[in-house]
């Protein structure tokens, strides 16, 4: 994982900048085994060749990833944690082992407290999921009057249309409050990228939003909500949101690049802000496997439980990959990967700038699983989760054997229909890609890397149309692509139809590949204005990061470029280094904005701009940030 900057040429990342709490899928391997810093508790023997797996597994990566410092995992069936164990150094600081105790930044998987606090509000007739947010929070405005439709509903199922995630002050060395509210005042210069409930596309902004719910209509900022009606009854007394310095000892600290940095800061408490062990997280597993009753202590109704993991994707106007299934909080009501060997599961993947975490329940196995670390190892993270909740079924018999593995075997060659229609420009929230055919039928991908045109599949610049309608390279284990439509409307009724390209791959333990849209085919638009040509090439830096904020000591250049795309002139090109690139579209002559509705994950964190003039200063604002011409 690449820390803050984010990752132009990786064609499935999911956690690589600064506003982005969704982790990376990988795939994991055996090695030897390395000692852990503490020994496996409570170990009944039917699970010990799977412990023994997992041992060797989280080993080597940690042997692989120097930066992979420290990495927790508890496993729990029914009412007992049968193994959890801590793996390497907390902290360099007095050389501090990590224990089943120490705290680690679980990012996203927070989101799903947010789903909880959402349904428990509900069940105490404090909130209508479905109500428009307007209802609780009279002051809350947008640049689009459809931002009155967004529901508490759409803010924790992605599906709310807000632009992605307030980029300033997201992670720090220090605390930093206000983040929510400075969120909200920021939305205010702002439009909606889709219409509420017209696609789910990750969205962190809405769970941000959803604490400024809490807020009013309780009376208590989330955080405290959380801690006094979620974390106090479910006995998680190793869990909260960092809002003050702490004593080393008591949590795993970030590294990168070889150096360890101080404790870090999340402060979107809702989105990605709260700290905690594996063991901990078996009591909220616990809740669950429990129908929403913990140790006798009723947290939250049936019907509230059910809510959470309904497919909330079932209504939506737009949604090219189906198999991506929204809970209220939960990335996936069923998880595909497991869900290949005919398991279901509740999965939430969490990241920070830091840490990484997979996030496993397993209603009908009575299982659950948390395993978190040093996000060096995150690319293999969800592969070690995947393998250890297989073996582990395995090892009781609630599987027979292992689910094979997919064959990559390569299908027939075969000729496409109207290929020519798919040549062109395509955007997204990181890097625009243009889709090419040479003489002899093969497709060609490039992305753009802030410089130049380079293959979006290193050293494959070429694709083949197969018999199976998805394009592939020669060889079977790398992405195939395919081009879908899809049918919508505008905010005025008019109908609209868009063009995808889309992945297939093949993640986490490798039992079934998934489908995302990572990129939308672009429309010319008449040529750039006066106004906005002026400003082509030129350079700005931010004004008002914090100089606490993560971004100024592990990102090599935070400047941002405002040009355009050679191949497609009417568009703004907008971003750098630490932002990614995107192609936005001119609304004025002062303001851009998003041009893409790209469900999943490729569409979001979208950058809308305008320019401003302080104290004769000409200034750039993307979100709540501000810079300066350099």
């Amino acid at each position: 994982m690449t820390m803050i900057r984010r990752t132009i040429l990786t064609p499935l990342s999911f956690g690589t900048g600064r506003r982005q709490f969704l982790g990376a899928a990988g795939a994991g391997m055996l090695a030897a085994s390395l000692p852990g810093c503490s020994t496996p508790v409570g170990v009944p023997p039917s699970y010990e060749n799977t412990i023994g797996w997992a041992q060797k597994s989280i080993t080597q990566v940690m042997g692989e990833q120097a930066d992979a410092a420290a990495i927790s995992v508890a496993l729990l069936k029914r009412d007992s944690v049968v193994w959890q164990q801590a793996f390497g150094m907390a902290s360099t600081m007095g050389n501090q082992p990590a224990t089943t105790r120490t705290r680690f930044n679980i990012g996203s998987v927070s989101k799903v407290f947010a789903g909880l606090a959402g349904v428990i509000l509900q069940d105490r007739q404090l909130i209508d999921l479905d109500a428009p947010i307007s209802r609780y929070l009279p002051g809350f405005k947008m640049l689009s009057p459809e931002y009155r439709r967004i529901t508490s509903r759409h803010l924790l199922s992605h599906s709310s249309g807000l632009p992605g995630t307030n980029g300033r002050n997201l992670f720090s060395f220090a605390p930093i409050a206000g983040y929510a509210a400075d969120t909200e005042r920021e939305l205010a210069n702002a439009h909606l990228k889709h219409l509420p409930g017209q696609l789910a596309v990750y969205c962190n902004d809405g769970f941000t939003m959803f604490e400024q719910v809490v807020l009013a209509v309780t009376g208590q900022a989330y955080a405290d909500f959380v801690e006094q009606h979620i974390l106090k009854p479910l006995k998680m007394n190793d869990s909260g949101f960092l809002r003050a310095a702490k004593p080393v000892g008591e949590f795993a600290y970030p590294r990168y690049e070889g150096k360890q940095y101080p404790l870090e800061f999340v402060n979107a408490f809702a989105t990605g802000g709260l700290s905690s062990t594996p063991s901990d997280m078996m009591n909220l597993a616990r809740m669950f496997l429990g129908g929403g009753v913990f140790q006798g202590t009723r947290i939250v109704s049936a019907a509230g439980l059910a809510a959470m993991g309904t497919d909330q994707t079932q209504n939506l106007q737009i949604n090219p990959s189906p198999e991506w299934r929204w809970g209220l909080g939960w990335d996936s009501v069923r998880q595909p990967g497991l869900a290949h060997a005919n398991i279901f599961a509740w999965e939430k993947n969490g990241g920070t700038a830091f840490f990484s975490t997979e996030f496993f329940v397993l209603p009908d196995a009575q299982m659950g699983l948390l395993l978190t670390g040093n996000s060096a190892y995150g690319g293999k993270a969800l592969a070690i989760a995947e393998g250890i909740l297989l073996r582990a079924l395995q090892e009781e018999g609630t599987l027979a054997a292992l689910p094979p593995t997919v064959v990559t075997t390569v299908p027939g060659l075969a000729t496409p229909a109207n290929a020519g229609e798919v040549a062109g420009i395509y955007g997204n929230y990181k890097a625009p890609i243009q889709v090419g055919l040479d003489r002899d039928g093969g497709l060609t991908l490039n992305q753009w890397n802030g410089q130049e045109w380079v293959p979006f599949l290193k050293d494959t610049p070429r694709l083949q149309y197969r018999n199976d309608g998805w394009w592939w390279t020669d060889n079977g284990s790398l992405p195939s692509f395919r081009f879908s439509e899809a049918s919508g409307t505008d905010a005025s009724g008019k109908a609209i139809r868009f063009r995808y390209l889309i992945q297939r791959v093949l993640p986490g333990a490798g039992l079934g590949r998934i489908t995302l849209p990572i990129a939308q085919q672009l429309e010319p638009l008449p040529a750039l204005s006066a106004a906005w040509q002026a400003r082509l090439k030129s350079k700005w830096s931010p004004t008002n990061e914090s100089a606490e904020a993560v971004s100024w000591a592990v990102t090599d250049d935070m400047r941002v470029t405002v040009g355009t795309l050679a191949e497609l002139p009417g568009y703004v090109l907008f971003g750098g280094a630490d932002m990614g690139y995107q192609l936005l579209t001119p609304l004025a002559d002062d303001r851009a904005g998003p041009s893409v509705k790209i469900s999943v994950n490729h569409g979001r964190d979208l950058n809308e701009i305008n320019f401003t003039t302080q104290n004769g200063a000409s200034l750039l604002q993307t979100g709540s940030l501000l810079f300066k011409q350099v």
